[in-house]
């Protein structure tokens, strides 16, 4: 049976923590230079229609460290490109590759091309989630804080996919989590219910300081996302006093950690002594990406998922 990665709300807490577990293991094989081809002779296509730093470099060496090929495509270079329906190039790249990676904007072109896809599809981010960077946020958290459970969470700044994709982990993982973000830019409204129908235990606010209030994990993102570019100083206005600079920083725990996503726009969304500090993990964060999506291929591409 096919096992895409689209979103972690199709996903259930054991089979989530099983990657998590994954994770941990090849982590540790690749520090210790431990050999681990486990997609010897695989070819994962990496497939871009928004253009990337982080996860092009961490896929793409993620895939040689276990021994496949990695593929690069972007918008410019392939038919997609050139208007060719997601249909059609889903079910030709299906019978020369044995996963897909597609980072994209509509959360519609992912679902669609893993619908027609008889190989894995994994979800490399849209506008609407942003799965593996959660995954990654969530296990460097564990490195850090031994555990993701009894521990707060706060999100401060736009309600865009990253802040989606929190609140679908704070419905599985069962953490609290509490977001601040301004009027006209809050968090999907679907997503929010189904979290809710979940059981999560959310709070929505346009106070940063009240989500931010005792945290222990606190996240933010640039206010403008890429597309969102024409609208930066409209963004500025509105999401005036969301920095997260060493003011906001007191309400949450001493011992408290800050995660980004990167890239940073200093002095805007984080501080640059908050982003340099010492709660500042951004680093590792940005790290986890390698090892968790080496985790999530290997995971979807089991001996289940044979072409």
């Amino acid at each position: 049976m096919k096992r895409d990665f689209l979103s972690l709300g199709q996903f259930t807490k054991v089979e989530l923590d099983s990657i998590f577990t994954l994770t941990k293991e090849l982590k540790d094989k690749q520090k210790a230079g431990v050999p681990h081809k486990l997609l010897d002779g695989k070819s994962i296509a990496l497939i871009f229609e928004k253009s990337s730093t982080r996860t092009r470099v961490s896929f793409e060496v993620g895939v040689y460290q276990l021994g496949g090929h990695p593929l690069f495509l972007s918008s410019s270079t392939s038919q997609m490109g050139r208007g060719e329906p997601i249909k059609d190039s889903a079910r030709v790249m299906c019978r020369y590759c044995d996963g897909i990676m597609i980072r994209t904007f509509g959360q519609e072109i992912v679902d669609e091309f893993a619908a027609f896809s008889d190989v894995p599809v994994i979800n490399g981010l849209t506008d609407k989630f942003h799965p593996c960077q959660v995954m990654a946020d969530i296990f460097t958290v564990m490195e850090h804080k031994g555990s993701y459970s009894s521990l707060n969470y706060a999100w401060i700044g736009d309600g865009n996919n990253m802040a989606n994709t929190w609140i679908e982990a704070a419905a599985i993982f069962g953490f609290p989590l509490k977001l601040a973000c301004p009027k006209g830019y809050e968090p999907d409204k679907s997503v929010i219910a189904w979290a809710k129908s979940k059981g999560a235990e959310l709070l929505l606010t346009n106070d940063p300081k009240e989500a931010i209030l005792g945290a222990d994990v606190v996240s933010t993102d640039v206010w403008a996302s890429m597309g969102q570019e024409s609208e930066q100083k409209a963004r500025e206005k509105a999401f005036a006093g969301y920095c997260l600079d060493d003011n906001l920083m007191a309400n949450a725990k001493p011992d408290s950690f800050v995660l980004h996503c990167l890239p940073a726009h200093r002095g805007e969304e984080i501080s640059e002594s908050v982003l340099e500090g010492k709660n500042s993990v951004v680093w590792d964060e940005a790290e986890n990406r390698l090892h968790v999506q080496k985790a999530i291929m290997v995971w979807i591409l089991g001996k289940n998922n044979q072409k």
